[in-house]
């Protein structure tokens, strides 16, 4: 399932065909080398407008930057405040080369991936984007390489996550899937693990979940991340205390921090996001109606509040 690409440090690669919305732009995909020589990928939305600081989009756990097309085409194609937006996929995700050791799967060699993108194509400078995992890698971030930090969008995640959610994610990711061969078929899968977070959503969002979990290959549709994955979540362990992280968001105290929570999130629970508003100083909170874990992003009022966030980060 591995994906080989260019051997040059910085490619661009074949950009695959958006299944969404013919008013969504796909992005524009590129290759870099991480720290090991693995060949990795991100996907660009690209702006003619470079004075406002880009958006760096890092996914959830099983996730990859298909995520973000909706956002990306949101803030890329803006009639007057466009910007870039640069989302990443992860090893073993997406468009990334498998790691031939699944026990690089973990959240310290994904913030260095992360670092290594920034240096490859010369972000000194951005406001994160951090889905679930995403929002772990932003936390960690703020150790590693503060600089690089205006702001960050923590989506649905924070320094204590519910085990009740955690063990729903390890459940239903740690079940090997069949690949499948059409897209309803695919849709019909997400919808049936996902309906419960997300009662409300539509067909057409339905099937733009669906086209950023899997992806084509030669027997058919499978998730698009490495088989492996489900070894390092097996790793998880559920019967001891899981650590939290209230350190390393304190470490953020300099940013302004825009905190999203679904509704019906079972990972970001309303007390914490009240603790996190309480501990830090330049917090602002938006809870998504009927949604769960993780919102979409892709939604007008949600779109509008990342806006105006992005405004803010601008001035400061």
């Amino acid at each position: 399932m591995a994906v080989r690409r260019a051997e040059s440090k910085v490619a661009e690669i074949e950009s695959p065909e958006s299944e969404g919305s013919p008013e969504e732009d796909a992005g524009r995909v590129a290759s870099f080398r991480a720290q090991d020589g693995l060949s990795l990928a991100v996907r660009f939305f690209d702006s003619p407008e470079r004075s406002r600081l880009p958006l760096l989009c890092l996914p959830g756990l099983s996730r990859n930057s298909r995520d973000f097309v909706g956002l990306g085409t949101f803030f890329s194609r803006h009639p007057t405040e466009p910007r870039q937006v640069i989302a990443v996929d992860y090893r073993g995700r997406g468009l990334s080369d498998d790691d031939p050791n699944w026990r690089n799967y973990k959240p310290i060699v994904e913030a260095q991936d992360a670092i290594a993108a920034t240096a490859a194509f010369g972000i000194e400078r951005a406001i994160l984007v951090g889905t679930s995992r995403g929002g772990i890698l932003s936390m960690i971030l703020g150790a590693l390489r503060p600089t690089l930090i205006a702001g960050v969008v923590l989506n649905d995640i924070g320094p204590v996550i519910e085990s009740r959610g955690l063990a729903r994610i390890k459940g239903y990711l740690g079940v090997k899937r069949r690949p499948v061969s059409t897209w309803d078929e695919a849709t019909a899968i997400v919808r049936d693990s996902s309906e419960a977070q997300f009662p409300d959503l539509p067909d057409d969002e339905w099937r733009a979940m669906a086209t950023a979990y899997y992806s084509e290959y030669g027997r058919g549709l499978a998730p698009a991340f490495d088989p492996d994955l489900r070894k390092a979540i097996a790793d998880i362990a559920l019967t001891s205390k899981i650590p939290v992280l209230w350190p390393q968001f304190t470490g953020l105290a300099r940013v302004p921090i825009l905190a999203i929570r679904g509704e019906l999130s079972d990972i970001l629970s309303a007390k914490t996001l009240h603790e996190m508003a309480k501990r830090h100083p330049n917090l602002d909170a938006l809870v998504v109606p009927r949604q769960g874990h993780a919102p979409l992003l892709r939604d007008d009022m949600t779109l509008g509040r990342i806006h105006a966030f992005a405004d803010i980060c601008d001035r400061v």
